[in-house]
């Protein structure tokens, strides 16, 4: 079974979200890093989680092919923003402005790092979706906090442990790579669980209104397709 082609009231507005907060969350908040009684996380932690329970609405509502649109969508826009971050930080700044290296801190990610998050999402992402499709039709649409929690022990763990060696091993030793993948892992699934009431409330609302509870029997589940 393959999506209809038909309009949504929201669909368009949820990856306009999805978008936002994934760009704000890699290249605002993730350089600030943020110290808790004593526990030290990347800022980008607290809000990157949001786009898992924007990818899990997309996937539960609307279907795996719509989500998967959202998810190259965000790509393209990481991609497009890390070109501009790029060319802005190379031209030649005015003398007179005092404020290059804090520009260059901020958004002068290293193509290392830049590139490893890009994976790590696009890996994390994918993973997310097609469990969550799965595990819908396993359970028949049941237990809807079993496959969106499930779901992002997955897909956070996917993309942790594909950023964090890709951007640090060898530049961090081995137990701090092992060590801050882990906490962060662990720390991105609590707060996907916090959010699950929010998630149910959401998901409700949208089949309501969007008259749509897709469930992915028969779905394509190549990542590297556009069709419906």
């Amino acid at each position: 079974m393959t999506p209809t082609h038909r309009q949504y009231r929201y669909y368009d507005l949820i990856l306009a979200g999805f978008v936002t907060v994934l760009i704000c969350s890699n290249f605002i908040s993730a350089p600030k890093r943020v110290e808790v009684g004593g526990f030290v996380f990347g800022a980008g932690v607290v809000f990157f989680p949001v786009s898992y329970i924007f990818g899990d609405v997309l996937t539960e509502v609307y279907g795996y092919a719509r989500s998967r649109r959202v998810v190259w969508a965000g790509f393209t826009a990481l991609a497009f923003a890390a070109g501009i971050s790029w060319v802005v930080l190379r031209l030649p700044a005015d003398p007179a402005w005092p404020n290059q290296a804090a520009w260059e801190t901020v958004f002068g990610n290293s193509p290392r790092i830049v590139a490893a998050s890009m994976i790590a999402y696009f890996c994390g992402e994918f993973a997310n979706s097609f469990v969550l499709a799965k595990m819908k039709i396993l359970t028949r649409g049941r237990w809807l906090w079993t496959r969106t929690i499930g779901s992002t022990i997955v897909g956070e763990f996917v993309d942790s442990a594909v950023f964090y060696p890709l951007a640090f091993l060898g530049v961090w030793d081995g137990e701090s790579v092992l060590r801050v993948l882990l906490t962060n892992y662990a720390l991105k699934v609590l707060l996907e669980a916090v959010m699950t009431p929010l998630t149910y409330v959401v998901v409700a609302y949208l089949k309501r209104v969007e008259n749509e509870d897709y469930y992915d029997i028969g779905t394509d589940f190549n990542p590297f397709t556009l069709r419906d």
